[in-house]
C-alpha cells in the first residue's frame, strides 16, 4: 500500500480550461493546463499576476465566481472526479479533505468571533467533537503553528492580533481536519522574514509527517527554492515550464522563466554592480493571446515559428515539461536564455558633507488600549513607544534602507519624518530647516522638498481623477504654476517614469499595479523633493514589475540627487537600491551600517537572524537559517535593559537584561547597539557557535 501512495497521485489536473464571461462571451484564462502532485510532495505555482495562478487554485477546489467556467478537462482528487460532484458532494470535501490558505488573513476570517471559537465550529463540523474537545483541540492546534500564548490568541478577535498570527490561525484552521491536500495562495506575502520563516519551516514540518499534498501558489522564487519539490511555471494561463527545482534552477529552458529570475536581486547584490533586467512588456489581457507561443511579444529568443504556431508542451527528460520551440537549442547549449547583464550606469553615490535629514533623539508615542478593569481603577493608558530615542542622519544623492520585523516602528518612523505621525520628543531637521512636528503646521514650500510614496497605490490615487490632472496637482498647489503650464509637464513627468503620454487621460482602474505605482512615483519626483520616502513600494508587485521600479528610482535619483529612505521587509532589495541601511526593533535602531558590510558580515545578532531568515535561490553549504523564538514583546511594556534580550540568539545573561548596551562603533564606521565585544561579533560570524537563547521563564517574566 505505501508503494503504491508513494507514486500514484493525490491530485490530478490533466488538459483543464477556464474561461470567464464577459459581455457576453466566453474569455479563456487557462488552457490546456496539467498538473499531478504526490502525497507528501509540495508543488510550487509561479507566474506574474495575471498568469492565471488563483485562476487554477479556484478551478481545483471548484469555488469559482458565478462568470468563471471549467470548460474542458478534469480534475480528479484521490478516486473521486471533482468536476462530477454537485454542491453537496463538494461540501463534504471543502474543509475536511481539501484545505485553502488564501493571501489576505483579514477578509478570511470572520471579525465577529473570536479566533478559537473560528477553529473549534470547523473542529465540530468536520470532526463531529463535542464542544469542550473541540475547544481543547483547538489550543493544540495553536501550538503547533507556535502561537507563542495560545489562551490569549483564542480569546481574542482578529483585529486584536498581529498578521502574523492572524495567518498561523487560518493555517490552523486549514490543519484542524488533517486534509489531505493544502491549497496556499501567497500565504506569506507581506509577512517579515522571521515570520514567514516560522511558517514555512511548519509547512515542511506538517508536509512530512502527515504526507500532506502542497500546491503553494507564489511568485516569490526564493520561497519555491527553500520549500517546494516541484514547480510549474504559468504566463498568460498556460504551462509554459514544469520541473523538479533544482533542475528548474539550475538550467531553465523557457525564457520566462530566465526572465524571473533575472528580476530577483540576490543578497549582496547592489545597484552599483548590476542593473536588474526584468521584463519589458506587460501580459496580454484575456480575448487579445495571440494563435503562436503566448510570449512571444515579449519573448529576446523569439524567431517567425514562434508568432506563427503555438509550441506543444514536450518532455526533453524524464519528469521536465516545456512549452518552446527553441528548447532543443537551448538544451544542447547552441543558444543561451541569459541576455547579457548591462553594467550598471550609477556608480556609488559620492560623498556629500550636506546633509539633508537629521533626526535626533526620535520618540513618537501613542496611546495604549486600557482594559475595562483598568478603567474602573482609574490607571492611566500606557504609551505604545512605537519610536524610542532614534538618531539618523542622511546624505544628498545617499539612499538610507531601513529594515526590520512588523511592528519595529519603521513606517512610524517614515510618517513623523513626513508629518502624518506627530513626534512626541526630539528634533528632524531638514536642510536646516527644524520641521514642525505635525504636518499641518508645515506650508507649502516644506511640502514641495519632502515626498512620501506609499504601498498601495490603489489607496495613494484618486479614482475620480485621471493621470493627468494628479499629476498635474503637485505643479499647481506647491509650485503655483498655473493650469496650463502645469499641463505641459505631464508628458515629461510620464517620460520619467517610461509611461506614454496617452496615459494622462486614463484613470487609475485602466492601469496595471505596475503602472500605477509609475504614476504615483511620477507625482512625487513632480516638485523635484530633495527627501523622498518609499515604503514597501513594491511589496505587492511582481518581481519583473519590481525590477523596473527598483531601476526607476535610482535612475530618478541620479538624476535629481535627491535623498531616499527605503522602506522594505525584503532584506535582498533594501540591499540592492540602499547606500546604508538601519535594522529597527522595537523602535530602537540595532545596527545602522553600510550595505556592503552588513550583507558580508551581519555584526548584530537580530541583523544576522534576518538575513539568514532570507529564502534564497542559493547554493548547498549556506549557513543554517538562525530561529527567533517567540513574538516580538509588547511596545507598551518592553523589555529591561537590551531589547532584542527576550529573542537573542547570543543571549549573555544579566547584562543583556539590565543593562542598556553601549553603541559600538567599527572602523568603518559602522554602529552597533550592543554588549557583545566587536571581536566577539566579528568572530561568531565566523562560526556561528549559537549561545543558549533566553529561556521561557525569563519571557514569562517579561510579560
Amino acid at each position: 500500500m505505501k508503494a503504491a501512495t508513494a507514486v500514484s497521485p493525490l491530485l490530478e489536473v490533466c488538459d483543464l480550461t477556464v474561461a470567464y464571461e464577459h459581455g457576453g462571451e466566453l474569455l479563456t484564462a487557462v488552457r490546456d493546463f496539467d498538473l499531478r502532485i504526490l502525497p507528501g510532495q509540495t508543488y510550487g505555482l509561479v507566474g506574474e499576476s495575471g498568469s492565471g495562478k488563483s485562476t487554477v487554485a479556484l478551478a481545483i477546489m471548484r469555488y469559482l465566481g458565478e462568470n468563471g467556467r471549467i470548460v474542458s478537462g478534469s480534475v480528479r482528487f484521490g478516486d473521486l472526479d471533482l468536476l462530477a460532484l454537485d454542491e453537496s458532494g463538494l461540501r463534504t470535501i471543502w474543509g475536511k479533505e481539501i484545505a485553502f490558505v488564501p493571501q489576505d488573513p483579514q477578509s478570511a476570517l470572520n471579525p465577529s468571533m473570536r479566533t478559537g471559537e473560528q477553529i473549534a465550529e470547523i473542529l465540530r463540523r468536520h470532526m463531529g467533537l463535542k464542544r469542550s474537545q473541540a475547544a481543547a483541540r483547538s489550543e493544540e492546534l495553536l501550538h503547533t503553528v507556535r502561537v507563542p500564548d495560545p489562551d490569549r490568541v483564542m480569546k481574542s478577535f482578529p483585529h486584536q492580533i498581529s498578521g502574523g498570527m492572524q495567518q498561523r490561525v487560518l493555517i490552523a484552521m486549514a490543519l484542524s481536519t488533517e486534509p489531505r491536500l493544502l491549497i496556499l495562495d501567497e500565504p506569506t506575502t507581506g509577512l517579515d522574514v522571521t515570520t514567514q520563516a516560522a511558517i514555512l519551516d511548519l509547512f515542511r514540518e506538517l508536509t512530512t509527517g502527515r504526507q500532506t499534498a502542497v500546491l503553494y501558489v507564489t511568485h516569490n522564487l526564493g520561497v519555491v527554492a527553500n520549500l517546494c519539490d516541484r514547480v510549474a511555471v504559468l504566463y498568460a494561463g498556460e504551462l509554459v515550464e514544469d520541473s523538479e527545482v533544482g533542475g528548474l534552477f539550475s538550467q531553465p529552458l523557457h525564457p520566462y522563466t530566465e526572465g524571473l529570475l533575472e528580476s530577483i536581486p540576490q543578497i549582496g547584490q547592489t545597484r552599483n554592480e548590476v542593473t536588474l533586467e526584468g521584463i519589458p512588456g506587460h501580459i496580454p489581457p484575456l480575448g487579445e493571446r495571440t494563435q503562436g507561443c503566448v510570449f512571444t511579444p515579449r519573448c529576446w529568443l523569439a524567431v517567425e515559428a514562434c508568432a506563427a504556431q503555438r509550441p506543444s508542451l514536450d518532455e526533453p527528460a524524464p519528469g521536465r515539461l516545456v512549452r518552446c520551440h527553441r528548447w532543443p537549442e537551448l538544451l544542447a547549449g547552441d543558444i543561451t536564455l541569459q541576455r547579457e547583464f548591462k553594467e550598471s550606469a550609477g556608480q556609488a553615490s559620492p560623498a556629500s558633507a550636506e546633509q539633508v535629514l537629521v533626526i535626533e533623539d526620535l520618540e513618537v508615542y501613542f496611546k495604549g488600549d486600557r482594559s475595562f478593569a483598568d478603567f474602573l481603577r482609574h490607571r492611566p493608558r500606557l504609551p505604545v513607544r512605537a519610536v524610542d530615542g532614534v538618531d539618523l542622519r542622511l546624505a544628498r544623492s545617499h539612499t538610507l534602507g531601513i529594515v526590520g520585523e512588523s511592528g519595529s516602528g519603521k513606517t512610524t518612523l517614515a510618517r513623523a519624518v513626513v508629518g502624518l505621525s506627530e513626534r512626541t520628543g526630539g528634533e528632524i531637521t531638514l536642510l536646516d530647516i527644524l520641521l514642525p512636528p505635525d504636518l499641518a503646521s508645515r506650508d507649502d514650500d516644506l511640502l514641495r522638498h519632502l515626498q512620501y510614496v506609499f504601498q498601495n497605490p490603489d489607496e495613494a490615487l484618486n479614482p475620480h481623477l485621471t493621470v493627468g490632472q494628479t499629476l498635474s496637482r503637485p505643479f499647481v498647489t506647491l509650485l503655483g504654476y498655473g493650469e496650463e503650464e502645469a499641463n505641459q509637464k505631464v508628458a515629461s513627468m510620464l517620460e520619467a517614469v517610461s509611461l506614454p503620454a496617452s496615459y494622462a487621460l486614463r484613470y487609475p482602474t485602466q492601469l496595471s499595479g505596475g503602472e500605477k505605482q509609475r504614476v504615483a512615483i511620477a507625482r512625487a519626483f513632480a516638485t523635484s523633493p530633495d527627501l523622498l520616502l518609499a515604503d514597501e513600494p513594491v511589496s505587492a508587485l511582481d518581481v519583473s514589475v519590481q525590477a523596473s521600479i527598483l531601476n526607476l528610482l535610482h535612475d530618478l535619483q541620479d538624476e535629481t540627487h535627491n535623498a531616499l529612505i527605503f522602506i522594505s521587509h525584503d532584506l535582498a532589495v533594501v540591499g540592492y537600491l540602499a547606500d546604508q541601511i538601519a535594522v529597527m526593533y522595537l523602535g530602537q535602531i540595532m545596527e545602522v551600517a553600510d550595505a556592503e558590510g552588513l550583507f558580508s558580515a551581519p555584526m548584530h545578532p537580530y541583523t544576522e537572524a534576518l538575513l539568514s531568515a532570507v529564502p534564497q535561490i542559493k547554493e548547498a553549504g549556506s549557513p543554517a537559517a538562525i530561529p527567533l523564538e517567540g513574538e516580538v514583546p509588547s511596545q507598551i511594556n518592553k523589555p529591561s535593559g537590551c531589547p532584542f534580550h527576550t529573542r537573542c540568539p547570543r543571549f549573555l545573561g544579566d547584562i543583556c537584561r539590565t543593562a542598556v548596551p553601549p553603541w559600538q562603533v567599527t572602523a568603518s564606521g559602522n554602529r552597533i547597539y550592543c554588549h557583545i565585544p566587536l571581536d566577539d561579533l566579528a568572530t561568531a560570524q565566523k562560526g556561528r557557535q549559537m549561545k543558549t537563547p533566553a529561556s521561557s521563564s525569563l519571557l514569562e517574566s517579561e510579560e
